[in-house]
């Protein structure tokens, strides 16, 4: 089922998760453990990250370098179909511009097809991060309004080599990136704005937003989000504080503030075990203050963190 019809179809606001791939060589029983925990709650759909390729520099005989490409979160596509089979759950694959050919992510988006995957989450991506700035695939798409436009494409049936006949369109759901706080490549507000509209213009059907803490940002974002035209559901994503370092990789990875109300109340706190429940406890109060507005959905950016997302779950849901 489309996310889209998920939303259509609730009477009330919904719950969904977000999952990273295990490490490469790690089982996918990883996944399962942190799912099982979760499922008492029905989240109705489960977004699958995607990581793309890193380089690293291997030292031969002779001195010189190599430089190697390795992925180490491979297996988005058949962690979905694993969820979809085990759980009879919507699987979310991300899909990024970085590392693909506009003929390869033809290519992928057939064989999500084939699998019976109805929704994906169009990305640009990161970039590597030996490079300073995002660098497309030669022949790959450099925004992810490319990446949108080549699946509205083809869900009209226009796949790129166009003496193809009798095709068959293919049904995505398409989702991309919002953000509260604006992307940091953005000049302002704005034009974050505008991009975001020609997105939801090129065939977007939703919006999942960068994680935030400050509720205020979200209802202003989504305030404008609706003053500029833009009319598809928005759906805020939430990640809960759990240790110490986040407090400052969080803010730098993600350009992000830690409201001054919430930061006060880390301050007090002495180890990691109570800056975890300072985090679910904060979580809860934006996950009900977001549930009063009425919200479509809380999308919860596990990390990998079961434990916590359940905590804050059995406080809200």
């Amino acid at each position: 089922m489309k996310v889209t019809e998920h939303i259509k179809n609730a009477k009330s606001t919904l719950f969904s998760i977000e999952i990273l791939p295990p490490l490469k060589g790690k089982s996918i029983q990883s996944i399962y453990d942190s799912i099982d925990p979760l499922m008492e709650f029905k989240p109705c759909f489960i977004d699958v990250t995607y990581h793309r390729e890193e380089y690293v520099y291997k030292k031969r005989d002779g001195g010189y370098l190599e430089k190697v490409s390795i992925r180490k979160r491979p297996g988005t596509v058949g962690i979905c179909a694993a969820l979809m089979n085990k759980y009879k759950i919507d699987a979310v694959p991300h899909i990024i511009c970085g590392g693909f050919t506009v003929e390869e992510t033809e290519n992928a988006l057939i064989d999500l097809q084939f699998l019976g995957i109805d929704n994906v989450l169009a990305l640009r991506g990161d970039s590597i991060k030996t490079e300073p700035a995002f660098v497309p695939e030669p022949g790959g798409h450099q925004y992810a309004i490319d990446l949108v436009g080549q699946i509205g494409r083809m869900n009209r049936g226009m796949y790129l080599h166009e003496d193809m006949q009798d095709v068959a369109p293919t049904n995505f759901c398409v989702g991309v990136a919002g953000y509260p706080e604006k992307h940091f490549e953005a000049p302002n507000m704005f034009s974050d704005i505008k991009m975001l509209k020609a997105k939801v213009d090129a065939g977007a059907d939703y919006i999942v937003t960068q994680m935030f803490f400050d509720n205020e940002k979200f209802f202003a974002f989504e305030k404008t989000c609706r003053d500029n035209g833009i009319n598809v559901p928005i759906i805020p994503g939430l990640k809960i504080l759990t240790g110490k370092k986040q407090i400052t990789a969080l803010a730098k990875v993600f350009h992000i503030d830690i409201p001054q109300p919430f930061y006060e109340e880390l301050e007090k706190c002495k180890d990691d075990k109570a800056i975890k429940q300072a985090g679910i406890n904060w979580c809860i109060q934006q996950s009900k203050e977001l549930m009063k507005a009425k919200v479509p959905c809380i999308h919860y950016y596990t990390m990998g963190a079961s434990e916590a997302t359940r905590a804050v779950a059995l406080g809200v849901f």
